[in-house]
């Protein structure tokens, strides 16, 4: 975990990784914790995305839902979080909690039993359930914060959303190298996809950058070995 402050508050990135997997950006997963709030937000599950993608005859290994809960709960147990904000996107569609198999299935409900559990809804599964436990929400403020699924653009309110699956991809010595990352404007941060099968946008992509306006400055977060990377991605011309 790495400290920063964000809105005059103390926060953490969480850098989780997928258990027994080796420490490349693929395996990587970021989360954000509010001590004050003992809240763990996490942004774009995609929860039962491969089976989504089977009934079409795209055949991808069926562990993504395992995969991602695994990075969860160990989120959970290295912050010790008591409350959970999930930004949308949380299942690949409505129906996937139906689609859940049984182990994935009952390590979710445990985890929404155990924890105050807030599903905030996206575009991909606008209907969620009642199934898939806890409380859903379209947006929410929590502390002084919007906690929404995609950036509000034009606001000046403090916000935390998702959406976008950012990476921050450099090129160095002849590799490209990419990692997930939240994007800070200051008073609005977006969070990196936190599901094992979730693809990712240039975090300096036009539409991001957009999607943050008004700004004076945007750079990306990076947690690595302990130290927060700070990348600048974008500066108010003077």
């Amino acid at each position: 975990m790495v400290l920063f402050s964000f809105h005059d508050e103390e926060m953490r990135l969480v850098d989780c990784g997928v258990p027994g997997a080796p420490s490349s950006g693929a395996a990587r997963a970021s989360a954000l914790y509010w001590p004050r709030e003992q809240a763990l937000l996490v942004a774009d599950l995609h929860l039962e995305k491969a089976s989504f993608f089977a009934r079409t005859g795209q055949m991808l290994p069926p562990y993504d839902s395992r995969e991602t809960l695994e990075r969860l709960a160990l989120a959970v147990r290295l912050t010790g979080a008591r409350r959970v904000f999930a930004l949308g996107d949380n299942f690949h569609d409505s129906a996937g909690p139906q689609r859940l198999e049984p182990h994935a299935a009952g390590m979710l409900a445990a985890l929404t039993r155990a924890l105050d559990w807030v599903w905030i809804t996206g575009n991909h599964d606008p209907h969620l359930g009642a199934e898939a436990g806890g409380t859903r929400v379209e947006e929410l403020m929590l502390g002084g914060l919007a906690l929404r699924h995609q950036a509000l653009p034009g606001t000046r309110e403090a916000e935390v959303s998702g959406h976008f699956h950012p990476r921050l991809i450099v090129h160095a010595r002849g590799r490209r190298i990419a990692r997930p990352c939240a994007v800070n404007s200051g008073n609005r941060l977006i969070l990196p996809a936190f599901g094992a099968l979730t693809g990712g946008m240039d975090a300096a992509d036009p539409a991001i950058l957009s999607a943050l306006q008004p700004a004076e400055s945007i750079e990306a977060l990076v947690p690595a070995r302990g130290q927060l990377v700070r990348y600048p991605l974008w500066r108010k011309a003077a």
